[in-house]
């Protein structure tokens, strides 16, 4: 059948043609130009996986000790053979990093080089100074050897930036395009980024971060919303899923980068200067269809439509064309019906605003326990950079099963068992005991990091479709922005684990998780049913099967 008797057919019928039916029935969904803008879209999203992950390499703790005045000379050594008799600990290799013993009354000269004796091993203090084992991190610049608190607040602080970024950057795609949000985003963080790496001040450096990701951290958002507004409906979740694909992607390469080019300043460069590049991209990548005809941009809709047409060696006819801008332009003139304000329609209904409750719970959940464990994983025992090049990569096979699975089984079950499998994963992690080596505890620490990447997908599609169409954007992005409580506590969790307790973060990670999966109890499963359109189709979604 041809285009021409297609757009016939649906006018007979009285389908109205969208730019869904234009995809599925005409351009194609998925075919070379789609998979062309996604390939063109991977780079940078690669390069929001090195900016969002950087601050882990570059605030990485370095090992320290106290400096001994009597004993180090200008140019110390990090573990001399004396520092037993200086400094608190078992071996050369593990001694106290924060305290000293106290000087002795006793500091004869002597030929042994700094004593025993000219130390009070039975009484210690605190540090007026620190030898740091490497130069590699900001801890050395801004002498941050025991602040563990002031060294964690720096990923806090960048976090808050991704959280203000979101209005932001949704205010500049909706004005501007998804074009320009992404430039701006992409030339924002290259620029920024290449600014910090020559400050010589803690609090430059921190404002430096929270100022990129303010203004730059929305390059990811808008390619995703590029990329999906640009295939049809059978492919949204597996474009979607490769959007993931490849931020992960991404911090294995940040990994593998930050191993080649260990000391912060130069890594800071590598990864930030080749994000200029993206400028280019207004010229390259053609603007979002939807967006133009929201836009009332009818002709620059055509002619990119004719060359998705052209590319994927499909036929459009000119009556589809002239259909999708009518349906476009009434689309326009036709009022928004009358309501009361949303806050008001979510109080009214207990249903809804139960979820407006529990949704934001699962959002907390999934980026403390997703950012928590990539922070943390340069602290487990082995290679830092191999550690998270590996946690990185686990993501991937997790974001897969998702999509394998939510179609099969059930949007419920995959995520009930997603969560507990995850809180399952943390408690053993927690509790493992110290003889089952670093290989066993590893495997675990992956095994919960899997789990929670088939979270994150899933709750993505879950939560869209416990909210009514007109509401969705609005109840879904409150969900997603109180969400970043948990990647704002994330990058503290190291602190927790170092002045309160070591498997603190574990249990906490498996506690919400666990919390987590006990709230999706109380919603309905939404395989094969419609998407509701308005508060009484979402109140009523159980029943609709």
């Amino acid at each position: 059948m041809s285009a021409g008797e297609r757009s016939e057919m649906a006018e007979r019928g009285g389908k109205p043609v969208d730019l869904d039916t234009i995809l599925v029935d005409e351009v194609g969904q998925f075919g070379a130009y789609q998979i062309t803008t996604l390939l063109l879209a991977a780079l940078p999203v690669i390069f929001s996986a090195f900016a969002s992950g950087e601050y882990i390499f570059t605030t990485a703790r370095v090992p320290s000790r106290c400096v001994i005045p009597q004993c180090d000379t200008a140019t110390p050594e990090y573990a001399p053979s004396w520092i037993l008799n200086a400094v608190p600990g078992t071996s050369v290799t593990n001694f106290d990093n924060c305290a000293r013993f106290v000087n002795s009354s006793v500091q004869a000269a002597t030929e042994a080089q700094c004593p025993a004796e000219w130390f009070d091993r039975s009484r210690t203090e605190s540090c007026q100074g620190y030898v740091y084992e490497n130069t590699l991190s900001v801890v050395y610049d801004f002498d941050m050897a025991c602040d563990e608190w002031r060294r964690s607040l720096i990923g806090t602080i960048r976090t808050v930036g991704t959280l203000l970024v979101l209005p932001i950057t949704g205010y500049v795609s909706d004005r501007w395009g998804r074009r320009v949000a992404l430039t701006l985003n992409a030339f924002n963080t290259g620029w920024i980024g290449l600014v910090r790496s020559f400050v010589h001040s803690y609090e430059w450096f921190l404002a430096l971060e929270v100022l990129e990701s303010t203004v730059g951290a929305g390059a990811y958002s808008s390619c995703y919303i590029l990329v999906t507004e640009l295939v049809g409906p059978g492919y949204r979740v597996i474009a979607g899923a490769t959007m993931s694909t490849m931020f992960a992607l991404g911090q294995v390469f940040l990994g593998l980068i930050a191993w080649g080019v260990p000391s912060w300043r130069p890594l800071t460069q590598v990864i930030y200067a080749p994000q200029l590049l993206v400028v280019t991209y207004f010229w390259i990548l053609s603007e979002s269809v939807r967006w133009l005809l929201s836009k009332g941009k009818f002709e620059e809709a055509e002619e990119i439509l004719k060359k998705v047409a052209k590319r994927n060696r499909r036929e459009l006819s000119d009556k589809s064309l002239e259909a999708l801008r009518e349906s476009a332009e009434r689309e326009k003139l036709t009022p928004p019906p009358a309501e009361a304000w949303l806050p008001l329609q979510v109080l009214r209904s207990r249903v809804i605003l139960s979820r407006c409750l529990v949704a934001p719970v699962w959002w907390i959940t999934n980026t403390l326990v997703y950012y928590g464990m990539s922070i943390n994983a340069v602290n487990l025992s082995g290679n830092r950079y191999l550690n998270y090049v590996s946690v990185a990569a686990v993501e991937i096979p997790g974001y897969w099963t998702a999509i394998l699975l939510l179609d099969r089984v059930g949007r419920k079950p995959v995520l009930i068992v997603a969560y507990t499998f995850c809180a399952a994963c943390q408690f053993t992690f927690a509790f493992l005991p110290e003889d089952a080596g670093s290989g066993a505890s590893l495997a675990v620490y992956l095994l919960g990091k899997y789990s929670i990447a088939v979270v994150m997908t899933s709750v993505y599609v879950y939560t869209a479709e416990l909210f009514p169409t007109r509401h969705r954007h609005s109840l879904f992005a409150f969900a997603s922005m109180v969400g970043r409580l948990g990647s704002i506590t994330a990058p503290l969790t190291p602190a927790l684990a170092q002045e309160v307790w070591e498997p603190f973060p574990s249990v906490l990670f498996g506690s919400f998780a666990l919390a987590s999966a006990a709230l999706i109890l109380t919603t309905p499963e939404t395989l094969g049913t419609t998407l509701p359109d308005t508060m009484a189709d979402a109140e009523n979604l159980a029943t609709k099967r």
